[in-house]
Parts: C-alpha cells; sequence; structure tokens
C-alpha cells in the first residue's frame, strides 16, 4: 500500500510542478502587504478573488462551489491544521501534496520526518515524506485525519488529492463550477 502511495505521488509531484508553474498568482495591489514571516508564500496568504476566480460560495444545503480559475483549474482556499492554504483541487492525487512550504507554515518540521521514498519529477529525484494531517477544511466540509506526502520540489502549489476528495459525498464539475459535499 504504502508503495502505491508512493508511486502515486510520484507521478502527482511530477505533473504538479508543471501545473504549479502554471498557476496564476494574485500580485494586485489587494492582496495581504508581505510579512517577514519566513514560511509566508503565496499560497499561505489571503487571496482576492478577482475575475480570473470566481470565489467558492457554500450553500445552505453543504455544498461548496468553487469557480474555475483563468488557468483552468480548481483552487480550494483550505484550512490545514488551522493554517489557511491555497490548493489545486487535483482528483488525480491519490492523497494530498504538501509543498516544503506550505507544510512549515503548517507546523510541520519537515526535516524531522523521515524520507517514505522519492518523487521523480522534472527536476530530478526529491524526498517524500508521510505525514497525517489532523484536519482540512474547505469552507467548512471539515475532514479530519488525513494523510498527506510532503514533496520536497518547488511545486508552486500543494494539491488537494483524493485523500480529502474520497471522503465528501460528491465531487462533480458542471461547465465552470466544481461542487463539493
Amino acid at each position: 500500500m504504502l508503495g502505491r502511495i508512493i508511486t502515486m505521488c510520484a507521478i502527482i509531484a511530477a505533473g504538479s510542478i508543471a501545473v504549479g508553474s502554471m498557476a496564476t498568482r494574485d500580485t494586485g495591489s489587494s492582496r495581504a502587504p508581505a510579512t517577514d514571516d519566513s514560511n509566508a508564500n503565496w499560497t499561505t496568504q489571503p487571496r482576492t478573488h478577482g475575475s480570473a476566480q470566481a470565489p467558492a460560495t457554500r450553500s445552505s444545503s453543504g455544498e461548496v462551489r468553487l469557480g474555475r480559475s483563468g488557468d483552468s483549474h480548481f483552487y480550494a482556499d483550505t484550512e490545514v491544521n488551522g493554517t489557511n492554504i491555497r490548493m489545486l483541487v487535483d482528483s488525480g492525487a491519490s492523497i494530498i501534496a504538501l509543498t516544503r512550504r506550505d507544510a512549515e507554515a503548517i507546523g510541520i518540521d519537515v526535516d524531522r520526518l523521515p524520507v517514505a521514498g522519492t518523487a521523480k519529477t522534472a527536476g530530478g529525484d526529491v524526498p517524500m515524506r508521510v505525514v497525517m494531517l489532523d484536519s482540512v477544511d474547505v469552507d467548512g466540509i471539515e475532514v479530519r485525519h488525513v494523510e498527506a506526502a510532503v514533496v520536497d520540489a518547488d511545486m508552486g502549489v500543494s494539491l488537494l488529492g483524493q485523500s480529502y476528495l474520497s471522503k465528501l459525498d460528491a465531487v462533480n464539475v458542471e461547465g465552470d463550477t466544481m461542487t463539493l459535499r
């Protein structure tokens, strides 16, 4: 089982480097000012939703709707172990794949985690470390005890994979809207 997870993470990491480089990054003046926090990065900063990204909306029926971004992907503003992290929703990822910077922003001491394998990426082999997250919340839809991998590569953005998505009742895409239930 761990071998399958490691293999899937390797595939995810390779694809996510390309996806991360394409992810749009809001650099407008409405963005929160930079801080001296060495863990701060564009995925842990508050994000405003302009015309390129429809805001996530939560309906009274327990659904969260995500609008398609200008780069054709869906992004979710998640709360992971109490820290806001922006993630690319990737239904092809078997587990959540965290960037090192996002993992450190959450409070994970990445260097203390044992290396569980390597991921083959466009930049070469990079170590992967498996971790259990206490909670992952997308606009009120919380899943507890979620498996994730910290991929020590510059992916650009963490991935919200099946270790979260498979715990939901439904994940649907219709046109430019993804609905989580």
